[in-house]
């Protein structure tokens, strides 16, 4: 029996991202290339936050800061208006709201008829993640336009001593990404960050929903994952909430915005038999590439 493919790989074909920045004139008007460069979702977020732009917290010790800027259609110049913004970030002490209702440092707000945008909240600090490694302080962002690829981004800020210690901020891709902490007209420690959208085509509903599902590891079922569809994109499971995957082509999907050498990939391929088969890659700070191949069993 002839394998089946179940996505269109040439109507599904990825558009790189880039930070460059440059101005062309197209004959008519400039436009440019100023699409925001993506980053790793992270593994604390969470759907839902409430819409409220004023995270601020009572008694919070945190340095008080703003986050501003618009949201850019791809030209770099039109102003794109009722864009979902999503911010979520560490507290004063390093420590994510992961649980509670109250969705601590989290929040969404959406962006006016001049493509602003903008959260009161508190500067994030770094923390540690383990055998003395530690995250810069950064916030995490998720943009949600029509007609647009949903981006999910990070923001660091200057002076930060881990930044090149660590590999997604010290990326080349995040050199646009790294802000300074100013003063505004009013006195407030103000940060600016303009996003510019790029178009992606997104996997059709149909086939992420046959993606969905459980898959096991057939040589050691202790071992599964969890595929499930979230605004049109294919994420797998974790103890939060999840990770986002974007397709790439040829039945292959990929965490965004990962540094050269690190990686996490799903690979699909339906056998002859009609079971759906997964090939799991990653590679991170060890250098040690790992592999699991799973079938679907829900």
């Amino acid at each position: 029996m002839e394998r089946k493919t179940f996505l269109k790989n040439t109507a599904l074909c990825a558009i790189a991202v880039s930070a460059s920045g440059f101005i062309r004139f197209d004959g008519e008007r400039y436009t440019g290339d100023c699409a925001t460069t993506s980053d790793i979702l992270g593994p604390f977020y969470r759907p839902g936050s409430p819409v409220r732009s004023d995270l601020a917290m009572t008694g919070s010790t945190g340095t008080p800061l703003q986050l501003t800027g618009k949201v850019l259609h791809e030209n770099c110049r039109d102003p794109f208006s009722n864009a979902r913004v999503e911010l979520w970030h560490c507290d004063e002490k390093g420590v994510y709201d992961n649980a509670s209702p109250g969705f601590n440092y989290r929040g969404t707000t959406f962006t006016n008829a001049k493509g602003d945008y903008v959260f009161k909240t508190i500067l994030p600090v770094p923390y540690e993640i383990g055998n003395g490694i530690s995250r810069p302080a950064h916030f995490h962002m998720m943009i949600t336009a029509a007609g647009y690829q949903p981006l999910v981004t990070q923001l660091y800020f200057t002076g930060d001593a881990y930044i090149a210690k660590d590999a997604y901020a010290s990326s080349t891709q995040a050199k646009s990404r790294i802000l300074t902490v100013r003063a505004n007209q009013e006195g407030k420690q103000q940060v600016v960050f303009n996003v510019g959208m790029s178009k992606k085509l997104p996997v059709e509903p149909a086939s992420l929903d046959r993606l969905a599902g459980t898959y096991i590891d057939e040589k050691d079922p202790k071992i599964s994952l969890v595929l499930f569809k979230n605004d049109n994109r294919l994420w797998l499971q974790n103890e939060v909430f999840g990770e986002d995957f974007e397709f790439v082509g040829d039945n292959r999907f990929q965490t965004p915005g990962m540094p050269a050498g690190h990686f996490e990939k799903l690979h699909f391929e339906l056998l002859p038999t009609g079971i759906t088969q997964l090939m799991y890659e990653r590679q991170g700070e060890d250098g040690v590439k790992r592999t699991n191949v799973l079938m679907k069993k829900s």
